[in-house]
């Protein structure tokens, strides 16, 4: 069954980013990809990814638009015109823009992502909205020692979450939850 993975950072006051986009605050920390919570055996799960338009126009500012490493197909989910389209070593990304509704996307993506795992890789927005529609099954947050007052929410909506671990990676706390399904009330 395809499951949908929310794996990101967050300050430590619940924001993935800085009003203006800036992830400063987790840049200037290091985590060690290859350890415990950390990137490397996350990714070898993952299958198909989305993300938001920002989130995409960072990765393009930060590593450069020639520079795209993802393997797999990533919706990105925009309303702007002529983004450009990433390219990994061996040409273009597999990157497809669209504006649809997160239901349709997400079978669009378990079926390119066959047995392997979705990656919401950024947006608490959007990752929201797949946790609107039952979509979002996990939290992976790796936790920075560092608060910044304000910015993009981690999650700007009311989830409940089981906790299923939490461990440590250098300085970060990396806390894992499990979605819970929506409480409907009794009619």
């Amino acid at each position: 069954m395809t499951r949908m993975v929310f794996f990101t950072a967050s300050t430590l006051d619940g924001f993935i980013a800085t009003e203006d986009h800036s992830l400063d605050w987790l840049l200037s920390r290091h985590i060690d990809h290859d350890g415990p919570g950390g990137g490397s055996a996350f990714m070898s799960r993952i299958g198909a990814a989305a993300m938001g338009a920002s989130t995409y126009q960072w990765v393009l500012d930060h590593a450069g638009v020639d520079k795209w490493e993802y393997t797999f197909p990533c919706w990105v989910f925009t309303h702007r015109d002529g983004m450009p389209v990433a390219q990994g070593p061996d040409g273009p990304g597999d990157i497809r823009f669209t504006q649809d509704d997160v239901r349709t996307v997400y079978a669009e993506m378990a079926e390119a992502a066959g047995d392997r795992e979705l990656w919401m890789i950024g947006g608490g927005d959007l990752a929201g909205q797949f946790a609107d529609h039952g979509l979002l099954d996990e939290l992976i947050v790796s936790l920075a020692p560092v608060t910044i007052g304000a910015g993009k929410p981690l999650l700007p909506r009311h989830l409940e979450l089981e906790l299923t671990d939490l461990t440590r990676n250098g300085e970060f706390a990396i806390v894992a939850y499990r979605v819970k399904p929506p409480v409907t009330p009794d009619r």
